[in-house]
């Protein structure tokens, strides 16, 4: 983005003084990743105020800051816009700026895989577009106007993340960035405190539609039930289903898993062989959508064919590390919901990359009043024949414990509330070069932590 103050002003309505030339080259919320040519805004929350380090954002770069009307003592003499709400200035601008921009828009949402698909259909867009993409989870009613708002001018697609805790998050999203494809990933069990259920949750991501272009697309996960329903009940939207189930716009089948990612062929909208540098049949339906997108957007079938081939994911999604001793770590510790979390054991299960295979497990959190019931039905998918050791990380991990316990030796099943040592000295006694550890677990487990030890 490069605009001047006056433009800036111009989308808020309000007054720039005598610095309308001061030229803008994005936003910033922190002081300490600020860049030169950034407006500042600043926000005053319950325990801080962002107000009161306007002047260590001009120290360090900042073009321009916003200021709240009801903030008493401004600074003087500085390029300043006065705004009634900070947040609603910001959500303004990137609208605004949204506006303008001829860049195609892609949003993602979906309980699992946001951040994979986007990686994904980033990487397979990239040798033949230009594209930006979320940085991060900045997936939010803050975050997704300050990734807009960061979109170079010249851009030709911006791939959006879109996460949500509740009802109606999704749809604000949506219109604020009017996407012309929209996408979601699956329904699973995430934030079911909120939503309630599962149809709660497919609900709320499905307002994604409710900014998408009227010549737009939704593609969507059509081996979920749920989905299928809401579908039904959109007779002009145009849509594209992808998944395992042979009625699909693309489906894929014959999944082959190696240490350098997975083979499929898939059938429907494209045919053949493909490959994605990536780990896991569920990170195969990831890219799905990414080659149905492709394929909307003109691509031809080589063209497609390299471009997943480039895929890279954020790290902590299904990422290999190979470790001392000779170990082998699957890190998936970014996220868990019992969607994710049986996805990511059953490629564990599956996979002949190593004899001796590995769970360590730790909570999932935010899934309301029935977790307990989460936490035990993961024992349904674990098997005991293909699983040698697990180690189960956080207090409702105990639930789980207690299911296993009968299930397996003494010696090959531990448990431990917080203690990562417990975990990281047992497999400094018991884990060798035959050894494949899949660590997955909630965000707040951090149970990347337990890699450390081996690197």
């Amino acid at each position: 983005m490069k605009k001047t103050l006056q433009s800036i002003a111009n989308w808020l309505n309000v007054d720039c003084g005598n610095f309308g030339e001061t030229v803008v080259t994005g936003v910033s919320i922190d002081t300490r990743t600020i860049k030169k040519g950034d407006l500042f805004i600043p926000f005053k929350g319950e325990n801080v105020n962002g107000h009161q380090y306007v002047a260590k954002a001009f120290e360090n770069g900042a073009a321009a800051t916003l200021w709240m009307k009801n903030e008493p003592n401004p600074p003087s003499n500085v390029p300043i816009l006065f705004v009634e709400d900070s947040e609603i200035a910001l959500q303004d601008m990137a609208r605004q700026y949204r506006d303008e921009h001829k860049a195609i828009f892609i949003g993602i949402t979906g309980s699992n895989g946001k951040t994979s698909s986007k990686d994904i259909l980033a990487s397979a867009l990239s040798p033949y577009y230009k594209v930006q993409k979320t940085i991060g989870n900045f997936n939010n009613q803050l975050g997704l106007p300050i990734t807009i708002l960061s979109l170079d001018e010249d851009t030709e697609i911006a791939v959006l993340e879109m996460g949500m805790s509740g009802f109606g998050e999704i749809e604000f999203l949506s219109t604020l960035a009017r996407p012309h494809y929209a996408v979601i990933t699956n329904i699973g069990e995430a934030h079911m405190q909120d939503l309630g259920s599962r149809e709660g949750i497919a609900k709320a991501k499905f307002e994604i539609i409710k900014g998408l272009d009227e010549h737009g697309i939704l593609f969507y996960d059509g081996d979920e039930p749920l989905l299928q329903n809401l579908v039904g009940k959109e007779p002009n939207l145009n849509v594209e289903s992808f998944g395992f189930k042979q009625e699909n716009s693309l489906v894929a089948s014959n999944i082959v898993s190696t240490e350098k990612g997975s083979r499929f062929d898939v059938r429907g909208e494209l045919n053949g062989e493909f490959f994605i540098p990536v780990l896991g049949k569920h990170q195969v339906k990831n890219a799905l959508n990414a080659m149905l997108i492709a394929k909307s957007l003109g691509l031809r079938d080589d063209q497609i064919h390299f471009g997943i081939e480039q895929a890279k994911l954020t790290d902590m999604r299904m990422q290999l590390i190979p470790a001392r001793k000779g170990i082998l770590f699957i890190n998936d510790a970014y996220n868990a919901a019992p969607t994710s979390m049986t996805a990511a054991i059953q490629f564990v299960q599956t996979t002949d990359m190593r004899s001796e295979k590995w769970l360590v497990l730790g909570d999932m959190l935010e899934l309301g009043e029935n977790e307990k019931q989460f936490h035990e039905s993961m024992a349904n998918a674990i098997d005991e024949k293909e699983v040698k050791r697990i180690c189960l990380f956080g207090p409702r991990m105990k639930w789980l414990y207690d299911k296993l316990e009968n299930k397996f030796a003494k010696d090959n099943l531990i448990y431990t509330a917080n203690d990562y040592n417990v975990i990281i000295n047992y497999i400094e006694q018991h884990a060798n070069e035959n050894s494949l550890i899949l660590l997955k677990g909630s965000r707040g487990m951090k149970l990347e932590t337990i890699i450390e030890s081996f690197k």
